[in-house]
């Protein structure tokens, strides 16, 4: 057994100073001098608090220490490998546009080194592009490429031009790309011009259903794409609609498009698009994680099917030749949805491309700041990306102080950064949210393993995720759900650090590639493995071996001896470790524990035993050992239940 001792750390505030922060995917181990032993690993620390006092500031690093520590401990696990991402960040919408361009040159120039340069700034690398007007639109009038007077078409698209976006959008863009090499740009259209549709109007109504609407707007398409990357703006992925079942959108361009409609754009649009930008990837849906309320009332009205399986019927469809995956936004739903439908089709990739911030009207800048800070960091920060998410866009990159222009749609939206009337340009918890991500997790790292204990609903534990960087560093962005200070630890390979941070704050951590930070045990998978427990206790024991700390089985009653739980394994399997983890339960571990083994779950062999000290128990067999059932009995006596979060096998 490896017994977990306690360490500490000092959480001391530094000031903000983004240009030391080094960029993501850059950090290096120091070598150690001859004769000399390498020092320590450190993880370096960047913290926002819940109150907004500190953002994005870099705190004293931490050591870590070789053994285990008592507290709840965050096990990153490198050997353990997700999605691979392409990006954070928001919207350079025209309102975001218009609000930066009215600053002075040198006012704005920083503004937009702060959001997208990866040294001065937190590095924004994602961008999602409406193609044409949406609310967000600073002038009198929602627009097209291609707009005709009432009564007219124009099939031939001889009028399209994005001549619009020259005056600011495309500049900006340009100014982004260079300050951020790495950009990937996503485009969105709200609404096809007037004139495809059956409400001849940029506002509600539908797609034609005629074959020559469908090549006309899929050649639409290619020209804007066609347009910006002529422009200098390369564009990554593409939409067909942004929220297609957002029925009637309020005083702002939208369309209602069925499936049915979708899949017909797509297959036109797949083959031109294929042949014009082969480097343009298509995405299906970009709307809500689950059909919104509104939506499956208005279709209701309309007499219209709600088709609250919008993607997954898109993904069934032979429109699937042509799509990269699905885009998802925050305002219904869970992300668990994204898992769902990563489930059902794993060759398909996850994008989450919109969310923004909000406030009520009585609501003060310290509850707005506090509010969204805990909402977005454990919903989107950190739930989209544990939800298989490639990329996590929030909405407006910049807004005026009213939360403006924009014409139509939201009033109560925020931004990554606000122009004050004063001219001063102030930064939101959104710029932290996305920042403790896009300044830390560069183009193409890779999720890996973190064992995590909080959810999208507030459940006062610790939530967290972990990515490596494609130069082998690692970024570990946690946060704290309860209204307390928390303390924890992270473990990787044998070695750990503690931590503290206060209530609702949010931290990254990083550390560079180290022989030390390694891991030689690989987790067992337990998919198709189950449970049984004596006592039954409250809470399903599968709960403790479905890899999720976040749920728990519990005795729901007093620790005694015998109490246990009993793994079936399905067949024979090696292993050499066995983590007992109560998670975040504090005080709920084993005060004895002891495993046991067995190949037929009646004649039982005892592999290890002792008595338990903290939070996280990691068992170190004598020998590699071979069993099909493996039984962790508690051996001790208190007055905490006996919690198991999570039960892991290694080998």
């Amino acid at each position: 057994m490896r017994r977990r001792a306690t360490g500490a750390a000092a959480v001391t505030a530094a000031a903000l100073c983004l240009a030391c922060v080094p960029a993501a995917g850059t950090a290096a181990a120091t070598p150690a001098g001859h004769g000399r032993p390498a020092p320590a690993p450190t993880a370096q620390v960047w913290l926002t608090t819940a109150d907004g006092s500190q953002q994005l500031q870099r705190q004293a690093p931490v050591a870590f220490d070789r053994g285990p520590s008592d507290l709840t401990t965050i096990t990153v696990d490198p050997n353990r490998t997700y999605q691979r991402m392409d990006g954070f960040g928001g919207a350079l919408t025209d309102s975001s546009a218009a609000v930066l361009s009215r600053l002075p040159s040198r006012t704005r120039d920083a503004a937009m080194r702060q959001l997208f340069d990866p040294r001065d700034g937190i590095g924004v690398s994602f961008l999602r592009q409406p193609v044409g007007s949406s609310d967000f639109t600073a002038s009198a009038t929602h627009y097209t490429y291609d707009d005709m007077p009432a009564g007219q078409t124009d099939f031939g698209l001889r009028h399209f031009s994005v001549a619009h976006d020259q005056a600011q959008i495309l500049p900006l863009l340009r100014q982004a790309k260079r300050l951020n090499p790495r950009l990937t740009v996503m485009a969105t259209p709200w609404s096809p011009p007037a004139w495809m549709k059956d409400s001849d109007s940029l506002v509600g109504g539908h797609l034609k259903d005629d074959p020559r609407i469908y090549d006309a707007y899929a050649r639409y398409l290619v020209k804007f794409v066609q347009a910006y990357a002529a422009a200098g703006v390369p564009v990554d992925y593409l939409t067909v609609q942004n929220e297609p079942q957002n029925r009637k959108p309020n005083a702002y361009p939208g369309t209602d498009l069925p499936v049915q409609a979708e899949v017909k754009v797509i297959q036109a649009l797949g083959p031109l698009l294929h042949k014009a930008s082969p480097r343009t990837r298509i995405l299906a849906y970009d709307h809500n994680w689950t059909t919104h309320p509104d939506d499956v009332a208005t279709a209701g009205e309309l007499g219209e099917d709600p088709q609250t399986d919008y993607p997954y019927e898109v993904l069934d469809s032979p429109a699937a030749k042509w799509i990269a995956g699905t885009a998802y936004h925050c305002y219904s739903g869970d992300p668990s949805a994204q898992t769902a439908l990563h489930d059902a089709h794993p060759d398909k990739g996850i994008w989450f491309t919109e969310c923004s911030g909000s406030h009520g009207a009585t609501d003060t800048p310290a509850q707005i700041f506090r509010g969204t800070l805990t909402w977005h960091a454990r919903t989107i920060t950190v739930g989209t990306t544990r939800n298989w998410a490639k990329s996590v866009a929030d909405w407006n990159i910049a807004l005026d102080a009213d939360g403006g222009p924009h014409n139509g749609g939201c009033d109560t939206c925020t931004a990554l950064l606000t122009v004050q009337p004063d001219g001063t340009v102030t930064t939101s918890a959104e710029f932290s949210t996305i920042g403790h991500l896009s300044k830390f997790v560069a183009p193409g790292a890779v999720r890996i393993g973190s064992t995590n204990y909080g959810t999208t609903g507030w459940n006062g534990q610790l939530t967290d995720v972990a990515f490596r960087n494609p130069d082998g560093s690692t970024a570990l962005v946690v946060h704290n759900e309860n209204d307390d200070p928390r303390s924890f630890a992270v473990a990787v390979g044998d070695r750990t650090f503690a931590y503290s941070l206060p209530g609702g704050a949010l931290a990254t951590f990083t550390w560079p590639r180290s022989a030390d930070l390694t891991s030689r045990l690989r987790e067992v998978p337990l998919e198709g493995a189950s449970a049984t427990s004596q006592p039954a206790g409250q809470g399903a024991a599968d709960l403790a071996i479905d890899a999720d700390g976040s749920t728990r089985w519990s005795s729901g009653a007093a620790q005694t001896p015998g109490q246990y739980v009993q793994l079936d394994l399905g067949r024979r399997t090696q292993f050499r470790r066995v983590a007992v983890d109560s998670g975040d339960n504090l005080g709920d571990y084993a005060r004895g524990w002891q495993i046991s083994t067995s190949d037929d779950g009646t004649h039982w062999r005892t592999a290890a035993a002792g008595a338990g000290t903290g939070q996280l128990t990691d068992v170190d067999l004598p020998r590699t050992t071979t069993a099909r059932y493996v039984r962790v009995t508690q051996t001790g006596t208190a007055a905490n239940w006996w919690s198991l979060a999570d039960i892991r096998l290694y080998r």
